[in-house]
């Protein structure tokens, strides 16, 4: 059973869907040369995906070129169905950093044939995240610093209050579709600044002075 860790002990809280938002930064949308959307634009990684600091992101033999996102997490820590967004974040349990692993290559492909884009996205070891901090710990969540430094030179630098979508709206939107759960993990987009990954990289993910995520990039081993 996978675990989240937390900032002072481990919690009995298991990993359960992992649901992401696309676009929720008018500059990344820009970026990506697409249009930002009035609803949230929403796909799901398996928890199988997920890694913790320390980990290895690895580069699957599938794909030649991975791209890193690094974004806000939410985790749900009370079960909900129709939340309004008044309740909302009377369902969060806290908050981490993570990075949205995208096999680039893949999703291109995808995307010129209508195709869904779970394989891009899905492979082991995509979702790298910190530590859990607890939300009484976080005076305002869409206040807070993102950066990502790949070898010490900053990639990515945002802050969450520019976001398109409050975590309230978010968080209502997806309750309405399905049920949210306890351990369930919110990805909320990322900002500007996407690029490629390579082998030998060494990736670190701040939110804020809360917590830190670092992991490298290496080749997977021939099965």
């Amino acid at each position: 059973m996978t675990q989240y860790q937390f900032v002072k002990q481990p919690m009995d809280v298991t990993i359960g869907k992992l649901i992401c938002l696309a676009r929720t930064y008018t500059e990344h949308a820009r970026e990506m040369q697409t249009v930002v959307t009035e609803d949230p634009l929403l796909f799901l990684k398996p928890a199988s995906s997920v890694i913790f600091t320390g980990g290895t992101i690895l580069i699957p033999s599938q794909s030649r070129c991975l791209h890193h996102e690094v974004e806000l997490g939410v985790v749900i820590g009370k079960k909900g169905r129709h939340i309004p967004e008044a309740q909302a974040m009377d369902h969060v349990l806290g908050y981490l950093v993570a990075l949205d692993i995208t096999a680039r290559d893949i999703q291109s492909t995808a995307k010129k044939n209508g195709w869904p884009w779970t394989i891009a996205k899905g492979f082991d070891t995509f979702a790298p995240i910190s530590a859990v901090v607890r939300k009484e710990q976080v005076a305002d969540p869409q206040d807070l610093d993102l950066e990502l430094r790949i070898n010490q030179m900053i990639k990515q630098k945002a802050n969450t209050s520019q976001m398109i979508y409050s975590l309230e709206r978010i968080i209502s939107f997806i309750s309405a579709i399905m049920t949210l759960e306890r351990g369930d993990l919110i990805l909320t987009g990322t900002p500007e600044g996407v690029g490629e990954l390579k082998e030998g990289d060494l990736l670190e993910a701040r939110l804020g002075s809360l917590c830190t995520l670092i992991v490298d990039v290496q080749k997977e081993p021939a099965p």
